[in-house]
Order: C-alpha cells, then sequence, then structure tokens
C-alpha cells in the first residue's frame, strides 16, 4: 500500500518515544531513510536509535539532537538532516507537549512563551527551512512532498485544566497549515494534520488512575489510543500514492472521543 516510500527521505522531531518514535519506526519498515530527533543524545534516544536499527539498515538512520524551542537549532536541525541524505522528502512535525499547566490567572510571560516556543516556533521554523529542500524534491520526482503535523483534540476542544494554552497552540498549528496550502500547492508540498485524541504517553503521567479512568469512559472505545495506532495515518499523509491529492485536511484519530 505504502511501497512509494521506499527510500523517502523523511524528518520525524520529537521522535524518540511514544507517537513520534511509532512513526519512525513504521517509516522504516516500509524502507524510508528516517532521521529522528530530541534535545539531547541520551539513554532513550540511544534506545530508540537502536531499535530502529534493528528494524531497517543502520545507514537509513540517523539521529539529530535539537532543542526546537530555539529557532538557531531548528535550521542546525533541517542542514544536518540535509547533509546525511542529500534532500528532503517528507516533514514530520511532532515535537511538542504539554509544557505544564496553569491557571490564566497565575499565567507569566515566561510559561506562555515555553508552551508557544515548543509547540509552534518548533513547526513554525522546522517548516521554514524544510520548504526549499521540499519543493526541491517535488520538482525532481514530479510527485508531491509532504509536511505533516501532530495536532491535537484539544485544538478543537479547548483543553484541559491549565492547558489554555497549549490548547491554543495547537489550534494555531491546525490553522497556519490552511495557510501554508494557500501559498506553497503551487510547489507541489501537501500539509495535513493528525490530531490525536487522548493517547497513553507520557503526556498523562501527571494524571491520577481516577482522572485515566473517567477520560477512557467519555471515549466511545473505552480505553486510550496505542502509539502505533496513529502512525498508519501518518503514511497515509506521506504517500503521495494514498493522498497526492490531499492537503489543508485535519484527520481526527480519537476513538470517538469526540465527532464531528
Amino acid at each position: 500500500m505504502f511501497s512509494d516510500l521506499v527510500g523517502k527521505r523523511v524528518l520525524v522531531t520529537g521522535s524518540t518515544a511514544g507517537i513520534g518514535l511509532a512513526v519512525a519506526k513504521l517509516f522504516v519498515q516500509y524502507g524510508a531513510k528516517v532521521a529522528i530527533n530530541s534535545r539531547s543524545q541520551n539513554e532513550v534516544a540511544e534506545t530508540a536509535i537502536n531499535e530502529l536499527v534493528a528494524l531497517g539498515k543502520a545507514e537509513d538512520v540517523f539521529f539529530i539532537p535539537a532543542d526546537l524551542t530555539k529557532s538557531a537549532e531548528c535550521k542546525k536541525m533541517v542542514e544536518s538532516f540535509i547533509d546525511r541524505f542529500g534532500g528532503m522528502d517528507v516533514l514530520i512535525n511532532n515535537a511538542g507537549g504539554l509544557g505544564g499547566r496553569s491557571s490564566l490567572e497565575l499565567m507569566d510571560d515566561d510559561f506562555y512563551d515555553h508552551v508557544m516556543d515548543l509547540n509552534a516556533r518548533s513547526v513554525l521554523m522546522t517548516t521554514k527551512y524544510s520548504i526549499p529542500h521540499l519543493r526541491a524534491s517535488a520538482a525532481e520526482f514530479g510527485k508531491t512532498a509532504s509536511v505533516i503535523s501532530t495536532g491535537s483534540i484539544a485544538g478543537r476542544e479547548g483543553g484541559g485544566l491549565g492547558a489554555g494554552v497549549y490548547a491554543a497552540s495547537k489550534a494555531w498549528l491546525h490553522n497556519i497549515h490552511r495557510n501554508w496550502v494557500k501559498e506553497y500547492t503551487k510547489d507541489g508540498i501537501r500539509f495535513n494534520i493528525v490530531s490525536p485524541g487522548t493517547v497513553d504517553t507520557l503526556f498523562h503521567a501527571d494524571k491520577s488512575d481516577e482522572l485515566k479512568d473517567k477520560i477512557a469512559g467519555s471515549i466511545a472505545f473505552g480505553r486510550f489510543a496505542e502509539s502505533e495506532e496513529l502512525a498508519p495515518s501518518f503514511a497515509f499523509f506521506a504517500s503521495h500514492n494514498c493522498s497526492g491529492y490531499i492537503t489543508g485536511q485535519i484527520l481526527d484519530v480519537n476513538g470517538g472521543q469526540m465527532c464531528p
């Protein structure tokens, strides 16, 4: 189904655990050349690299440490990717996170900047520096290049208590993709969002078992999603054969937690 992903050069940010790692694993299994990213090359990163190499070829797996809350680090990461693989066909903006919780009345500039840098600046600047390479890919191969970002159900329903800025950053992400569609479709670049519901990752580690059970009860499937259940949606959007005429879309993968 995803045969056109063989040999594709794919950058997955925020990808040493959770959804990002599951996505990277799937692309390696489909024969893509994949770079993963986190802030530093620590034990978690080493484990992720080893897992990916076990699924594919060592020369097709690359790790790039970068703090994507900083624009200069986004630029360096993209440059490192291009130096390794010679171009880029698919960008997956998965880096991001809750960043903390704060009520409106207790919020300060540092908190706001941290959450927005984590979820908005990281995507904005990584995409900015990737555009020339994605444009070149589309021109060279005559098929669309693809940008896929990880959104969130919070971008539609406002997020939990103390997570308003996080939810707003995801709504911002959902919307800016629509703007990029207007600017870059002529260059053969597609922009789509995979928007998860509640996924069983460290994102929810601060919640009590009682609260987790309550949330699970609000989901039609009655459980949290597994990261591996999200990964095929990214492959679908990355594949020109599967989605070459699809752009500007938000794919909700939430088990019926929230229906349009």
